[in-house]
């Protein structure tokens, strides 16, 4: 398994970018000098018991991982390659029926306390795009600052079941962007298990993950 994994990673990374690989430390530091940060990411847990995601860097080490125990869990873990819970994602729940909005949360969400409500407030909110009206049907979901903004900090577009779709700020700039891999190598098949999330300068590469993982369960 690590021996697919590193090959897989550095097979992506050099046919992407043509340069030598960097370490899962200057991870950070590949952010705050102005570098694209390129992850892959392999639609399966480590776990053989789990559903999820195994994300890997440039030299085929582990970054962040999500291990699932059911099909279409209604919270999400990201976790880093040690295990610890960087972001949880939950549906949010209205009248007691589950919508197609999604917190976030950051490190573990907590329990609902006695009034049901969690004992954490989510810092993001992420809606899918349902209205049948609107004219640019190529946006899949909007992506709002915590749980009462009105007005969305980003909107996600594209298509997620073909591996093709965009994280798009202010002036339309493209801040994350997944994209589907094609190749060959060494008699694997990439197809839509595998594929790289492209993450710009100045955005975290685990809220871009995050963000794919909410994208994943909004359309299976």
């Amino acid at each position: 398994m690590v021996f697919f994994l590193k090959s897989l990673s550095r097979s992506v990374h050099d046919q992407e970018h043509h340069h030598e690989p960097v370490a899962e430390a200057e991870v950070e530091t590949r952010i705050n000098d102005g570098t694209c940060t390129s992850l892959t990411v392999w639609r399966k847990s480590l776990l053989i018991s789990c559903n999820g995601f195994t994300v890997i860097n440039s030299c085929g080490d582990l970054v962040y991982r999500v291990d699932n125990y059911i099909d279409r869990p209604d919270e999400l873990v990201l976790m880093d390659g040690s295990g610890k819970s960087i972001l949880t994602m939950r549906r949010r729940k209205k009248l007691g029926v589950l919508v197609h909005n999604w917190f976030v949360y950051e490190g573990e969400a907590g329990n609902y306390c006695a009034t049901n409500k969690l004992s954490k407030k989510p810092i993001w909110c992420v809606r899918k795009n349902i209205n049948i009206l609107q004219t640019n049907h190529n946006v899949l979901a909007y992506v709002f600052r915590g749980s009462t903004d009105r007005r969305h900090s980003f909107v996600i577009e594209g298509s997620y079941t073909r591996r093709s779709c965009k994280v798009i700020g202010g002036s339309r700039k493209v801040l994350a962007e997944i994209k589907r891999k094609e190749a060959m190598v060494e008699g694997i098949s990439y197809g839509v298990e595998v594929f790289v999330l492209n993450v710009e300068p100045g955005f975290d590469p685990g809220f871009a993950m995050g963000l794919l993982l909410i994208l994943d369960q909004m359309f299976p």
